[in-house]
């Protein structure tokens, strides 16, 4: 048995008047779409859940190691299926309510693993459609039964634990799914995390305080966090969000390539330091809809046939990877400061990115000879390509409003297209409502979006598995629709269950290497992270894989700022 045991915190918490108390000003560009973290597929529900909630364990944003959080310490069996979590005895909810095994097991058997509510964790702590056990040994002991060995299940007790004592009610009446929607007082959200949500003004601000009862103590034994408030602007475009840095009402910007030649010969100034944390994480891709169901309700399919039959056609898709000039977007969108992306993780990765997979260079007579392979020409010379029917290559497309690099992508892309032949018609929707489209309705034809990326594959699970709930391109299949996402599935179910990491390694990269061929989503590029923050804030720790804040609970405003 492996035996892994962390060292409390430090005892007393006490009052330090130099480090508490001033806010922080952040700024989103879209509303959250609810506040329940074990419903959320979106950014704009996270960034409020990330600071209310917590799980067992959190990843160093240095080293990127597992370590304790609340949890103290834990055992692993011999053969690795049980691992035994001991619970930290001096957690409390924001509501002073205290935090036990009870809401541990609740989170999984009740939430997760509940078939009447949408989780996308489900497909993360599901094996070959095994469930793991979950049970209570006493208040503070949880041991977790799992059907196979699986690879990062220290590192996925990161998973966010809600309070049995404020939802357990809900569930059991069936209304879950509607409970702690962006219309419940934000008071009720209730969490172990730093912050605690007190106000929303939909389309304007969300404003957080800190929790009183937040369990971590700074080295020096300070009650954390410092900062007294946390505030979100809500603004209508990355823009305006630069407006209001330089007018002075943000703390923290995240600079487009675009505004650098801007901001950083203006630092001493400002007083503010432009930090770059190289490439960004996550990514941006187009991709097709290629779901092939019926709306069940109207009887009608999801796309067009002929239309699903240019995006299920993986030399459709080739053509338009061949079509889109990244170094233009580089250029234009990123000011120079970003990078072409080919895989499906990015060089910040780390360990699991796989350099070595298939790209498509600019070359547009190479994309018109491949469309004109499987018979898209313009067949009445009017300057638009049709297909072997003689349908009109015309589709809709879609991305964000709000996000102007993005806007600026789809811009570029689009022209990029229509120089094939293809008419395209761009819409710009508010996030959420992208969302939705994606999610629920799944009435879209093409879409740009992006996703936030990480170190761990199997993370991507919801994803990349054919069953997954953000499988973006044809959710939720009964049965993988080819070959080559079957082979995936085969990889993320072989790849968790491998404890040898060159071996993960191996698949992940071989599963990467599928993705670069068949082109479920076709990448474009990757900015760098850039930030404009205030110089009035100590303990700023800025790491790659953290970002800025990764260490909110321990900024504090400097005293020369108060």
């Amino acid at each position: 048995m492996v035996v892994f045991i962390f060292s409390p915190a430090s005892a007393q918490p006490t009052r330090s008047p130099s480090r508490h108390g001033g806010e922080l000003v952040l700024a989103t560009t879209s509303d959250p779409k609810s506040f329940n973290d074990i419903i959320a597929k979106e950014s704009s529900t996270t960034i409020v859940t990330d600071l209310i909630f917590e799980g067992l364990t959190t990843t160093n944003a240095f080293t990127t190691q597992v370590e304790p959080n609340l949890a103290q310490s834990w055992e692993i069996s011999d053969d690795g299926l049980i691992w035994t979590f001991h619970l930290r005895r001096d957690v409390r909810w924001n509501d002073g309510k205290p935090f036990s095994a009870d809401d541990v097991v609740f989170t999984f058997n009740d939430l997760i693993y509940n078939p009447d509510i949408p989780s996308s964790a489900r497909d993360i702590f599901t094996i070959d459609d095994k469930i793991f056990e979950v049970e209570k040994i006493d208040d503070y002991t949880v041991r977790f039964r799992l059907p196979v060995k699986f690879a990062v299940f220290a590192r996925g007790m990161s998973q966010a634990i809600l309070p049995r004592h404020k939802l357990e009610q809900a569930v059991k009446e069936g209304r879950f799914n509607f409970t702690w929607g962006i219309d419940a007082p934000p008071r009720e959200i209730v969490g172990t995390g730093p912050f605690q949500l007190v106000r929303y003004d939909p389309g304007q601000r969300l404003v957080f305080v800190r929790n009183p009862h937040y369990w971590k103590k700074s080295p020096e034994g300070d009650s954390l966090p410092y900062l007294e408030k946390i505030i979100y602007l809500i603004v209508p475009n990355t823009d305006v969000g630069l407006l209001k840095f330089m007018e002075g009402a943000l703390d923290i910007y995240s600079l487009r390539g675009m505004d650098y030649p801007l901001m950083k010969p203006l630092e001493q100034k400002g007083n503010f330091t432009v930090y770059d944390l190289g490439p960004d994480m996550g990514s941006q891709f187009l991709f097709f809809n290629q779901n092939s169901g019926k709306n069940l309700k109207t009887g009608q399919d999801f796309v067009t046939p002929y239309k699903l039959a240019w995006f299920t056609h993986r030399d459709f898709r080739r053509a338009v990877a061949h079509a889109i000039d990244k170094q233009k977007i580089i250029e234009i969108v990123h000011n120079n400061l970003g990078y072409p992306q080919h895989s499906a993780m990015g060089p910040a990765s780390g360990f699991f990115y796989n350099p070595l997979v298939e790209e498509y260079d600019y070359n547009p007579d190479k994309a018109r000879e491949i469309l004109a392979s499987i018979g898209f020409i313009d067949r009445n010379t009017d300057g638009l390509i049709e297909d072997p029917q003689g349908n009109r290559v015309e589709f809709n497309l879609y991305t964000n409003a709000g996000n102007t690099e993005r806007l600026d992508i789809a811009g570029i892309i689009r022209e990029d297209l229509e120089r094939l032949g293809m008419k395209i018609n761009f819409r710009s929707l508010e996030f959420n409502t992208l969302v939705s489209k994606l999610t629920s309705s799944y009435d879209w034809e093409a879409m740009i979006l992006g996703l936030t990326g990480g170190i761990e594959p199997h993370f991507g699970n919801n994803v990349w598995m054919s069953s997954g709930q953000l499988h973006m391109w044809h959710p939720m299949q009964q049965q993988p629709a080819t070959a080559w996402e079957k082979r995936i599935d085969a990889i993320f179910t072989q790849g968790v269950q491998e404890l040898e990491e060159n071996k993960r390694k191996a698949l992940y990269d071989e599963y990467q290497q599928i993705v670069a061929r068949q082109l479920p989503l076709i990448y474009t590029v990757l900015g760098a992270r850039l930030y404009a923050v205030r110089n009035k804030f100590g303990n700023l720790k800025p790491t790659n894989y953290g970002g800025i804040v990764h260490n909110l609970e321990a900024i504090y405003i400097k005293e020369e700022y108060r």
